[in-house]
């Protein structure tokens, strides 16, 4: 299973992609995408909406179940993957690169350090 080192992670299966600048990308994992099946529709936030650590604010569906996508971190959605409105199964076949979900520019950068490594996902997530 793909777990990017690069990246950072949280156990309900989100990945976070540090830019440096304050913002981040967002999306759900391989173990995720994986686990829930072929996506069919995908509800993402709206650009401009203050989401607090660990709020429920967007929703996958496939053709197995619906499952809430949790904000990692505290911030502002500045973008919001457009494209999957007409491609959700994009999030199953690219979840790392064209199968991002939103993005957020961050009110509590600090928060990023208590994310989970590759490493700490692999482990909490039983992939090895």
């Amino acid at each position: 299973m793909d777990i990017p080192e690069k990246l950072k992670y949280t156990a309900s299966h989100e990945w976070i992609a540090d830019h440096g600048d304050g913002t981040v990308s967002v999306g759900i994992t391989a173990v995720a995408a994986d686990q829930l099946g072929e996506l069919v529709y995908v509800e993402l936030p709206k650009s401009g909406t203050q989401y607090e650590q660990g709020d429920a604010c967007a929703v996958v569906e496939s053709t197995k179940a619906a499952s809430d996508v949790y904000s990692p971190l505290s911030g502002e959605v500045i973008a919001a993957n457009g494209a999957l409105a007409d491609a959700p199964g994009q999030v199953n076949v690219s979840p790392y690169a064209e199968g991002w979900l939103f993005k957020l520019k961050l009110s509590n950068p600090g928060e990023l350090a208590a994310l989970l490594d590759a490493a700490a996902y692999r482990a909490s997530a039983g992939t090895h």
